[in-house]
């Protein structure tokens, strides 16, 4: 069985990110095999006092490397936006990033 930390990897910390939290649309990577439904229990979960309103997906394929004669593939990525609903309380961790700038 998946724990919600095997299903969110990091949060991912951009300057879209960032300008996306006003608006409370958090960003992660998350597991490959992860859903849309494991996402949302998975940070309710970890953020206590947190409400998913809707969860947006997106997966980039890896891409093909070369050095000299070998030649491989980077891991594929999987990415969630989280929007949370209006009368949720936000998430600290981001808060407090954003609060330097």
């Amino acid at each position: 069985m998946k724990t919600p930390y095997d299903i969110i990897l990091k949060p991912v910390l951009t300057e879209k990110s960032y300008d996306q939290m006003a608006e409370k649309k958090f960003s992660f990577e998350v597991a490959v095999s992860a859903n849309k439904t494991e996402i949302k229990q998975a940070i309710e979960a970890i953020f206590d006092g947190v409400k998913v309103q809707s969860v947006n997906t997106m997966r980039t394929p890896g891409k093909m490397k070369r050095q000299g004669r070998t030649q491989g593939r980077t891991p594929e990525v999987k990415k969630a936006i989280v929007t949370l609903k209006p009368d949720s309380k936000g998430i600290e961790f981001f808060e407090g990033m954003a609060a330097e700038d």
